[in-house]
Formats: C-alpha cells, sequence, structure tokens
C-alpha cells in the first residue's frame, strides 16, 4: 500500500495541505500519516516550565492530533496514523518516511512574501535539503483530480530515468496531460544541437506510454515563463526537479524551485535528483 505523510501545525494553511493528503490517498487507495513537531507556545517558553507542565501540554497536543486523524480518516474513509514528536520538522520527516516506507511528503506552503523570498521558510527548506518527492500544497487549493502536469526542466542539464519514471506513473495513474516545458535565452541556436537531441530522446523514451507535448520558449525570465505557462496550459500540478548548488553557488543563487513555490496557486511536486 502506498504511503503518502503530511505535516501539520494545525494552522488553517496546513489543514488545507492535510485535506489534499487525504483527498490523494483516497484517489491512489493509500494510507495517510499525520505528523506534527510539538512546539512549546511562546508564552510558556517564556516561563519556568517544570516537566510536569510539559508532559501535560505535550499530552493535550496528541489528543488534538488523534482527533484530527480520526476526523480525516471518517470523512474520506482512508486508513490514516498520526505521529508527534518533540524535534525538529526535517530531522522527523526523514525518521518517518523510513519507518513507514512512505513515498511523498505533502506540506502546506504560506502566500509569497519578501521574508520567504530571503529566507524561505519550512517547506523550502525541506524541499532545499531533503532527497524525497515533496508536494507543496499553496492555500486554497483543493484537490479535483490531475488533468494537465505542467513539467518544467532543463533538458540540456538532463532528466534522471528514474524522475521520468516517476512523472510518467503519476500522469499515467491520473490519467493526465503532460506538457513538458523549457524556457532558455538560446533556445534557438540549441534546437538542433546533438545534446538538445539526445536530451529530448530521453525524455521521449521515459514518458513513453503517456499523452504529453513539448514546449520551448527563448526568456531569461523563468520563472514568469512559467508562470505565464501554468496560465496558458491550464495546469493543475507544477513538476520541478530542484538543482543543487555548492556552498558558493548556493549563495549567489535563488532556488527557482523554491521561490516559485511560495508563489504558486497551483501545487508544485519537487523531485530531487
Amino acid at each position: 500500500m502506498i504511503k503518502i505523510l503530511v505535516a501539520t501545525d494545525f494552522s488553517a494553511i496546513a489543514d488545507n495541505a492535510v485535506e489534499y493528503a487525504a483527498a490523494l490517498c483516497r484517489q491512489f487507495n493509500a494510507k495517510l500519516i499525520i505528523y506534527n513537531a510539538f512546539i512549546v507556545p511562546v508564552h510558556a517558553a517564556n516561563t519556568l516550565l517544570t516537566a510536569e507542565s510539559f508532559q501535560e501540554m505535550l499530552e493535550k497536543n496528541q489528543g488534538k492530533l488523534k482527533k484530527c486523524a480520526e476526523t480525516v480518516s471518517v470523512n474520506y474513509g482512508i486508513q490514516v496514523a498520526y505521529e508527534a514528536s518533540y524535534s525538529f520538522v526535517e530531522d522527523e520527516l526523514k525518521n518517518l518516511l523510513l519507518k513507514y516506507e512512505a513515498s511523498l511528503v505533502v506540506l502546506g506552503m504560506s502566500t509569497k512574501s519578501l521574508e520567504q523570498d530571503l529566507m524561505g521558510n519550512t517547506t523550502t527548506a525541506v524541499i532545499k535539503k531533503m532527497k524525497f518527492p515533496v508536494l507543496a500544497i499553496p492555500s486554497g487549493a483543493k484537490f479535483t483530480g490531475m488533468k494537465k502536469i505542467l513539467f518544467a526542466c532543463d533538458v540540456l542539464q538532463g532528466v534522471p530515468a528514474k524522475v521520468l519514471e516517476q512523472v510518467r506513473n503519476l500522469s499515467s495513474d491520473l490519467h493526465s496531460q503532460i506538457e513538458v516545458f523549457f524556457v532558455d535565452e538560446k533556445i534557438e541556436e540549441l534546437r538542433n544541437s546533438d545534446s538538445a537531441t539526445l536530451a529530448i530522446d530521453i525524455i521521449n523514451d521515459g514518458l513513453e506510454g503517456v499523452t504529453y507535448s513539448h514546449k520551448n520558449v527563448r526568456s531569461s525570465a523563468v520563472i514568469e515563463e512559467i508562470g505565464k505557462e501554468i496560465i496558458a496550459f491550464q495546469a493543475e500540478l507544477l513538476i520541478m526537479v530542484p538543482k543543487k548548488y555548492g556552498f558558493w553557488a548556493s549563495l549567489v543563487h535563488k532556488s527557482k524551485t523554491r521561490m516559485l513555490a511560495s508563489g504558486l496557486e497551483i501545487p508544485l511536486l519537487s523531485i530531487p535528483l
């Protein structure tokens, strides 16, 4: 059975992500694991907290999580487990993925802000650091199927067969149409190059058996062009493969995947290399 892991802090954005994940589980007949990283409230952290008081808050939080899991299970008719811990989200997510052999992590995504552009948030941090698929759900997004999937990738950098396999399987299961979208400043010069031809051949082989098309755009404004194509294609899901930069390069590069995640109105599926 497929397992999907969703994290919640009981905020409205997280609640929406839980609902989206539950709908996905119903679609795929999967099991949902709801995780909460317990955080001591600010007013309590500023006081001398006894062991008894801490345990009481932890148990209260556990009860809230249990109620959430039971409600979701009844409303969506799916199996639901729940976990809570007093730890860092990123660390515990890795542990839970191994424990439950989950194939996907679902996280809520807050609206775009200057602070997020500069510092990111929990979801963008997970996308950056973790080596597992992450589905970021923007506030207000509802699962109504994914009939059109936009796969934005850098074909000249190559797309691993494992990533293509995941994209193909998702499209097949959801009966979706895929558009492979590539933005580059020198698209005309590269269109007939050997490297571009080889990359396209690899994608053709990797997506064999599903309905898909290619679209290339010449531009230096990658994020802007992807945003335009989401609207033009009427995409219900954006898939990207985040690049990994070295330490010095990361200081001058802003991840396009992370920047898009904090400004989308449709879910973003990040599949790591």
